[in-house]
């Protein structure tokens, strides 16, 4: 055996254990390492990674990177991670097709919540996961105005609800949406009871074609209502992203966000601080308002990971208001900056969740 096909043979070792960021399991049993090559000091390898965890390739490439120094010292190491194509599995009973399903929610009203989950989806989609985005305020939906669409839901000849699809540039393909917001007049209030909440909230998950998604990131509504136990109880959920503002007043309310989460199960994805400082375009000065620090701050005490802060964004601001949040959240590399940021960190975790603790082999029911 030559030298080169030693080096190759210990790389090949050394990777195979290396854990696929969205499962956990080693990339030597998923097929993910395509191919090792050693050419003089060039040494080439190829790396799929899912769309899921697209948005950190970057990442994982350095790491892979750095492993493959370890065995072949002062060579020159490139790394490629082209998309490995994985189906999600059917999640629940309701056999909802989604790998991860992304709850944003707050303990309270008028902390942007809605602007930050559908710059999320957004964020994630530019970064090319496939995603969807569903809007769980039924009472309140404001997802269609801040996205600039409008339309009725159809009914496919499958029986399931057609979702309006935004389509942008910088999306991967066409973004799925869902809200009350699409059935009603926009000057119409939605009186219901909790059983017709209820089932709204599962008539949207189990009945609208969603597709086959890497993500699917829910609008909460404000509070600590009962859609988190509905939803809880139809799918299994990766993980809640509770807003909040830095002021006092604001993170007693999103500590209940929290406590609500975890009695209904669900784990927390991390903590993101809106309005967090505000940049005078005049002047470059940062002010901060409502103070800053206070999310992260609340994060550490409650041993919950801290995503990132967002500041407070005229252009943003305007973009929501005139329908036009996709175009800037995609087009604007300052406005945008911050959301990656936030996702970044969002999926690192998941990554290092998937790698702590990946699946165990099951025997079938039969």
């Amino acid at each position: 055996m030559s030298d080169s096909e030693t080096l190759v043979a210990s790389i090949r070792e050394r990777l195979e254990s290396f854990p696929d960021p969205e499962s956990g399991r080693p990339i030597g049993s998923t097929g993910q390492l395509r191919d090792v090559t050693v050419n003089g000091d060039q040494v080439d390898v190829i790396v799929g990674i899912t769309t899921h965890c697209q948005i950190i390739a970057d990442e994982i490439a350095d790491t892979i990177r750095d492993q493959v120094l370890t065995v072949a010292t002062g060579k020159q190491v490139n790394v490629q991670t082209p998309i490995h194509e994985r189906p999600p599995a059917r999640l629940g009973q309701i056999g909802l097709r989604a790998k991860s399903v992304i709850l944003v929610g707050s303990g309270k009203g008028g902390v942007g919540k809605s602007t930050v989950a559908a710059s999320i989806a957004l964020t994630l989609s530019r970064l090319g996961a496939k995603v969807g985005l569903m809007d769980a305020d039924v009472y309140g939906p404001s997802i269609p105005h801040l996205l600039g669409l409008e339309g009725r839901p159809a009914i496919s000849e499958a029986k399931k609800i057609e979702p309006i699809r935004l389509s942008r540039e910088g999306i991967t393909g066409q973004m799925p949406v869902m809200s009350m917001g699409f059935l009603v007049e926009p000057d119409q209030a939605v009186i219901w009871r909790g059983p017709m909440l209820h089932g709204s909230i599962t008539q949207f998950l189990k009945d609208t074609d969603w597709g086959e998604l890497d993500y699917l990131v829910i609008d909460m509504p404000p509070g600590t209502g009962d859609v988190a136990l509905t939803l809880s109880q139809n799918v299994p959920i990766t993980g809640a992203v509770v807003v909040c503002t830095p002021q006092e007043v604001a993170l007693l309310d999103a500590i209940k966000a929290i406590s609500m989460f975890k009695k209904v199960n669900i784990p927390i994805a991390g903590m993101v601080e809106n309005m967090s400082g505000f940049s005078c375009p005049d002047c470059g000065k940062t002010y901060d308002i409502f103070g800053r620090g206070g999310a992260r701050d609340k994060a550490e005490e409650l041993g919950v990971p801290y995503l990132g802060g967002l500041p407070i964004d005229i252009t943003l601001r305007e973009a929501g208001d005139a329908g036009k949040l996709a175009e800037v959240v995609n087009q604007d590399a300052r406005a945008r900056d911050p959301f990656e940021k936030v996702v970044r960190a969002l999926v690192r975790n998941l990554a290092a969740k998937a790698a702590a603790a990946p699946p165990k082999a099951s025997l079938p029911t039969l």
